[in-house]
């Protein structure tokens, strides 16, 4: 493909079928990535693992969803690094693989967003209905709520894959290069997709914002445990931040596009994405989890013993 005049969706499709160079750099570039991801995800690994080692953590809503966070984040970016490698070394693969690969990445790149919104609720009926929080957020109705997020994170990716298969009875079968825009049959998907990250979007910035509002209010008018109002609002904050970092992964896909119906050279484009790729979907997915883990002094000392493998004689006792 020559020229880099090309349609909406063309130029979406584009950024698969531009074959890198193998070199010092290129290498270089993809190591510095992978090195990246399994950095991040080790970390996320361990956090995890510090929160299932205590009764506490697992029976508490606030940390099952943030367990929760740390998981889909993880599996998140082993799969973009998965997608980034093959069409790195400009891989095929079959269609039915490739499909379930773009399910669970799509879907764990929308739950970002959704988990995000349940926490701030978790944190506003904590704070705004404080006699009714062990009521209202129990263990059941916080894994309901998680799986309501998957099914809303992955309703739009599952419909595309059954309408193509609908569409090509041959689909499974095909051999392709894995990106989910190749999934595209149709014009109109792409608009359903933009559609679908701009409620999402939207709707999670109303809810979080709500509940921001509120729980300043509350906060202002309470004449005892002003502390933990005061760490509720700072929460709900950082989770307004979270999701600034989450919106710069729903822009890569437009910036991308961007790019390639900008770029004069497929040089020049391959940089920019690579920078692009790095900057605006790998470090936003990596730096929410620490922001929010690493604050709180429970979860930070059992990372920290873990993560550091302390040997001496550790204290059970928590205070969630």
């Amino acid at each position: 493909m020559a020229g880099i005049n090309v349609s909406t969706v063309d130029a979406f499709i584009f950024q698969s079928f531009i074959k890198v160079e193998l070199d010092g750099g290129s290498i270089t570039k993809l190591l510095v990535a992978i090195v990246l991801t399994l950095l991040f995800v080790h970390v996320n690994c361990v956090m995890l693992y510090a929160l299932m080692s205590k009764r506490v953590f697992k029976e508490s809503p606030r940390y099952i969803l943030f367990a929760h966070m740390l998981f889909n984040d993880s599996v998140n970016l082993i799969l973009t690094s998965l997608l980034f490698l093959l069409a790195f070394a400009f891989l095929k693969l079959a269609k039915a693989v490739c499909s379930l690969l773009v399910f669970l990445s799509t879907a764990t790149f929308r739950n970002a967003p959704l988990n995000l919104a349940l926490m701030s609720l978790e944190r506003y009926v904590a704070i705004c209905f404080p006699l009714r929080h062990a009521e209202i957020a129990t263990q059941k109705r916080t894994w309901v709520a998680i799986s309501f997020i998957w099914f809303f994170g992955s309703v739009n990716i599952l419909s595309d894959i059954i309408f193509a298969a609908m569409m090509d009875p041959n689909f499974f079968y095909v051999q392709m290069h894995c990106t989910r825009e190749q999934i595209f049959m149709k014009p109109w998907q792409l608009d359903v997709y933009n559609g679908f990250n701009a409620f999402y979007f939207v709707s999670v910035t109303v809810i979080i914002i709500f509940t921001y509002i509120s729980i300043m209010i509350t906060a202002r008018s309470m004449s005892f445990n002003k502390d933990s109002a005061k760490k509720a609002h700072r929460t709900v904050l950082l989770h307004l931040i979270q999701l600034g970092l989450c919106l710069t992964s729903f822009l890569y896909g437009t910036l991308e596009r961007t790019l390639v119906m900008t770029s004069n050279s497929n040089f020049l484009f391959l940089h920019l994405r690579y920078l692009n790729y790095i900057f605006v979907l790998i470090l936003p997915r990596c730096l929410s989890p620490l922001i929010y883990g690493l604050r709180d002094e429970a979860v930070r000392t059992l990372f920290t013993y873990y993560f550091c493998h302390c040997s001496r004689k550790f204290h059970t006792t928590v205070d969630v």
